[in-house]
């Protein structure tokens, strides 16, 4: 088996990469903290968040606070499992095991 086998494209872009680093070790993060901890424009983000939702590596819930919209992101189990191979990956191409 090759060692880069279990690298996946999805989290190819620093963009995605950053949002599941970020919600690996957090439950869940709004928008604005991702925006804002990440440095994306809006519709950076946004296009990231919907190519990861489609692969169904993060959930996505729509609520309001007061009257303000607010979106939130988790990591689900299967994007959860997803990134661990890939960080895995990484590290052996790194360390060359």
């Amino acid at each position: 088996m090759s060692i880069i086998n279990n690298i996946n494209k999805v989290f190819d872009h620093r963009i995605r990469l950053g949002i599941m680093s970020i919600l690996m070790v957090n439950e869940y993060a709004d928008f604005n903290t991702l925006k804002e901890l990440l440095g994306a424009t809006d519709g950076n983000l946004a296009s990231h968040t919907k190519a990861l939702e489609k692969a169904e590596y993060i959930k996505v819930e729509k609520q309001f606070i007061g009257r303000k919209p607010n979106t939130r992101y988790s990591v689900t189990k299967f994007g959860k499992a997803e990134f661990q191979k890939h960080i895995e990956a990484l590290e052996k191409l790194i360390n060359k095991q």
